[in-house]
């Protein structure tokens, strides 16, 4: 039996998150490094710059989902969203110092606070329940498919054309640019009726089954600390200024090869084994992880540590929407978004102080007992 093709939304999403990442890309592995060398901040700023970006926008996921359902279209958030999230790298191009990062980093993420949310909600309308899975997989694949792009873009520019970062960082500017053009002139939305407070309450279409999700997603996200300190690891362990936009590039390599065949695969069998597969080998990386001190293994451990996201990221947005109305879509995206971000915040704080403060390998252990114990809360409620 021949399979539905994907909504021209959904194409079009995964096209322009190709963009968009691959721009962020050319930046995310190069961030902390120049952060730490070039403007003299310390392991924990970073992990502050990126845990407060990242709360701010899963706050702002909450609001512009909530509001995305009582609109008529969800379109003008996204490409706002998109839209703030091109012109914030420009900044990081002329930063003079740590504060500027900062400052660019949550227009970055005020950005994509207003855009997660909306354009799940999209993608979950156009698509039949038996191909969310397929359709946010594939959406997620294109995803990483520009975080491939990206860091191998930038290695070409500063090993081949050896242009300074600063420079690599504006011309990150462009990629972005025309993904906003694109949704601008091809993104097309069926209106909907709008709805207020007085046919919509607050609370309406978010079961308790929705919440215990939330609850364990909300968990493992206080174990997935920002990646940035995986890169910082990696580094100090002796792995190159320009050889880590390469480690990033492998990573990602995993999840745009296999993450579209993940997300189909939990359209056929319950989501919930793949979130338990995915964060359990999540756990078991972590736990290696301080252990690598050779680029060989630096390499196959960033590869690894693909796993747990291909299985788990089209399978996670799936299983949300499966679990509330449509009226409720944006806003449960919204919430999804809010506890994920808030835990992600908190857990890249204490992964950095317990990193800068306690060691190197009791961070990561920390990080892997966490993963473990939401593995472990997903399976404790019945289908």
């Amino acid at each position: 039996m021949q399979r539905e093709k994907l909504k021209p939304q959904v194409l079009l999403f995964g096209l322009v998150s190709l963009l968009n990442d691959a721009a962020s890309e050319m930046i995310y592995p190069l961030l902390p490094v120049f952060l730490t060398t070039t403007l003299g901040a310390t392991p924990v700023i970073v992990g502050i710059i990126e845990g407060a970006a990242d709360g701010l926008a899963s706050i702002l996921k909450y609001f512009a989902g909530a509001i995305s359902d009582r609109l008529p279209r969800r379109k003008p958030l996204v490409v706002i969203g998109y839209a703030l999230a091109a012109g914030s790298r420009a900044l990081i191009a002329v930063a003079g110092r740590w504060p500027s990062v900062l400052t660019a980093r949550l227009i970055d993420r005020t950005g994509k606070g207003v855009r997660s949310a909306p354009r799940d909600a999209i993608i979950a309308d156009v698509t039949p329940v038996e191909q969310r899975g397929r359709a946010f997989g594939f959406q997620r694949a294109l995803d990483h498919t520009g975080a491939i792009v990206g860091p191998l873009m930038a290695l070409a520019l500063l090993q081949g054309l050896h242009l300074q970062m600063r420079t690599v960082f504006m011309i990150a500017v462009i990629p972005g640019a025309i993904g906003v053009a694109m949704l601008i002139a091809f993104l097309r939305e069926e209106p909907r009726a709008p709805k207020t407070s007085a046919t919509t309450r607050p609370s309406s279409g978010l079961p308790f089954r929705f919440w215990h999700a939330i609850a364990a997603i909300a968990l493992f996200s206080l174990a997935n600390s920002s990646d940035a300190f995986l890169i910082l690891q990696a580094h100090h362990a002796g792995v190159s200024t320009a050889m880590l936009p390469l480690l990033w590039a492998a990573h990602h390599v995993i999840k745009a090869l296999f993450s579209t065949r993940a997300g189909a695969l939990s359209d056929r069998i319950d989501r919930r084994k793949l979130l338990v597969a995915g964060w359990s080998s999540y756990a078991v990386i972590y736990f290696i992880f301080p252990y690598a001190h050779a680029l060989t293994f630096f390499v196959a451990l960033f590869i690894l540590y693909a796993i747990p996201f291909t299985l788990a990221e089209g399978a996670e947005r799936a299983w949300i929407a499966d679990l509330v109305p449509a009226e409720a879509r944006g806003k449960s995206f919204g919430v999804y978004y809010l506890a994920n971000g808030m835990c992600v915040l908190a857990g890249t704080v204490l992964f950095g102080w317990i990193y800068e403060h306690v060691s190197v390998h009791a961070a990561f252990d920390t990080g892997a007992a966490l993963a473990l114990a939401a593995a472990i809360l997903v399976i404790t409620r019945r289908r």
